[in-house]
């Protein structure tokens, strides 16, 4: 059975900072899973069961959370105490929330004049802008001023947000 009391870094065996080896973090998983599934305990004691399901779910968990870099950035910050994406803290830039204001409005034109390649064009540059924040995310991390940090991982959250309303008017262009 597994340590519940390791953080997720621990639990497969990784190093404990933003860019990890997938592929070492896709075996562990699978390893863990192997080793902890609750079919493995079905005969076992009703204690046994229950333990195997939440270390199951535990594992889960835990690789879901690695496997998303903004969620494994999210999760770093929280291993040194800070809340990322406190709801009572809703500060952002100004100059990022114009940019974000003005893809929405472009994007709401692109919809209504059904411009398939415009939505796509300003998906596209919302990637962009989300690759270019993760890229640098590990040397942000590494600073032992966490705020650039935490105000990179809500600006992250933010555009996983807009990119996931973009694709939605895709496919209702799609679905037109």
């Amino acid at each position: 059975m597994i340590d519940f009391t390791r953080n997720h870094f621990e639990l497969f065996g990784l190093p404990l900072r933003f860019r990890i080896d997938v592929p070492a973090l896709r075996r562990a998983y699978r390893d863990l899973q192997r080793e902890v599934h609750p079919d493995r305990y079905a005969g076992g004691s009703e204690h046994e069961k229950r333990l195997a399901l939440q270390a199951s779910a535990r594992v889960n968990e835990a690789y879901r959370t690695l496997e998303d870099p903004v969620a494994r950035a999210e999760y770093l910050l929280q291993l040194a105490g800070i809340d990322a994406t406190a709801e009572t803290d809703t500060r952002l830039p100004i100059d990022f929330l114009t940019r974000q204001l003005e893809r929405r409005e472009a994007a709401d034109e692109a919809r209504s004049a059904h411009d398939e390649r415009a939505l796509a064009a300003i998906l596209d540059d919302v990637r962009r802008e989300s690759g270019a924040l993760l890229a640098d995310m590990e040397d942000v991390l590494a600073g032992n001023d966490r705020e650039p940090a935490r105000m990179r991982v809500r600006e992250l959250r933010f555009l996983a947000k807009l990119d996931d309303d973009l694709r939605e008017m895709q496919l209702a262009e799609l679905d037109r």
